[in-house]
């Protein structure tokens, strides 16, 4: 139990003050064939969700076992369920990720969005959740992250999903983890700009009502107005405030984020731009490597 605190409070340390970046590798089954397609593997290389997870789990395995995929410049990285009961040389995926790459392993928990409502889509029920967490903690996840989406400037949607996101995060709190709260606003809005506005201060409401002693981590899309979110970092309740990239490429995402001081990247689709399945080892780390290395860079 004690090394079990003692490696807590090292990766807390290293999610609330160590330099770098949180790597996404969560994409779940309707994200999955998109990102196997930009890797180089089409949908004819599997016939049906067992052969695909199976494809995804081999991308994400070159991913974490490449040289640049280290403490160095990434501090955590964000799984996908079947990921985390997954392994890489016969060792848990989380267990490697701390033991070989000294890398914070965090769990993807949303069951995927509602429809449309108010401007914003939900997080669909998660019954199942309370299990999820125990099986988390025990195969030595540190925090979880889920997705709602906001698509325009609508207060009573950005409430709803504000208060959805710290309902649950209290729940995964109350079970040992760092929640991420992801209240993520689309980069095609029309109305991007206000809608941040008003998520900061619903979102800054609801971290001055948490129980004294309750972390929270922020993952927010980079805001139009660079440092908007600087208050939010600097909350006694908020770990880290990281940055998801939204569709941007990995080039404007990083020059967007170097704007804000006070926000790392937690980007899934720039970390992985320009990988192929077909790549040799030497192409692939390099390509890679760069991309680890703009990613961290921009973090600074």
């Amino acid at each position: 139990m004690a090394t079990q605190t003692a490696t807590r409070e090292q990766q807390f340390d290293r999610i609330a003050n160590g330099k770098g970046f949180i790597a996404a590798l969560d994409q779940s089954g309707g994200s999955t064939p998109k990102a196997l397609a930009l890797y180089g593997v089409m949908e004819d290389a599997y016939s049906n969700d067992e052969e695909m997870f199976g494809e995804i789990q081999k991308m994400r395995a070159r991913i974490i076992t490449a040289p640049d995929f280290s403490s160095d410049k990434v501090l955590g990285a964000i799984l996908f369920e079947k990921t985390m009961d997954n392994a890489i040389d016969g060792i848990p995926v989380p267990v490697y990720l701390w033991e070989n790459c000294g890398v914070v392993p965090f769990l993807k928990v949303d069951k995927g969005l509602e429809a449309d409502a108010d401007g914003v889509q939900l997080m669909k029920a998660m019954p199942e959740l309370d299990a999820l967490l125990t099986r988390a903690v025990a195969a030595g996840i540190f925090g979880t992250k889920m997705r709602s989406v906001v698509k325009e400037a609508n207060e009573a949607g950005i409430k709803a999903v504000v208060a959805q996101q710290f309902e649950v995060g209290q729940q995964i709190a109350n079970a040992g983890l760092v929640p991420i709260i992801e209240p993520e606003v689309d980069i095609h809005s029309a109305t991007k700009s206000e809608a941040e506005a008003l998520l900061k201060a619903v979102i800054a409401e609801h971290l001055d009502a948490l129980p004294e002693g309750t972390k929270v981590a922020l993952k927010l899309t980079i805001p139009t107005e660079p440092g908007l979110y600087d208050s939010l970092a600097d909350h006694p309740a908020v770990v880290r405030v990281v940055a998801l990239s939204g569709g941007y490429s990995t080039d404007d995402a990083c020059a967007r984020l170097s704007k804000n001081s006070k926000m790392i990247a937690s980007f899934s689709r720039a970390l992985t731009e320009g990988l192929n399945v077909a790549m040799s080892e030497a192409e692939y780390n390099a390509a890679l490597g760069a991309n680890i290395d703009k990613i961290y860079q921009a973090s600074l």
